[in-house]
């Protein structure tokens, strides 16, 4: 998988982009981040099929380019 993955479809059995609920913690400091789902861009790059395993009762939902995490 490379970086940006902005090429891939619907079709595609990976995702180009990971959803994430983000909480605040209101403190100044980092927000916590938990995977909650996968989306795949549609073929004609105007819209994303998304699938979520959880629904977030606060925060907010943030979807972002999926990458391989480096280690």
């Amino acid at each position: 998988m490379s970086d940006t993955n902005t090429n891939q479809t619907a079709g595609s059995k990976t995702p180009s982009h990971v959803v994430y609920q983000v909480r605040d913690r209101g403190d100044d400091k980092k927000a916590f981040w938990t995977r909650i789902g996968s989306a795949w861009a549609h073929a004609d790059g105007k819209g994303f099929n998304v699938q979520i395993e959880c629904v977030p009762l606060d925060g907010r939902i943030t979807l972002r380019v999926a990458s391989e995490k480096k280690e």
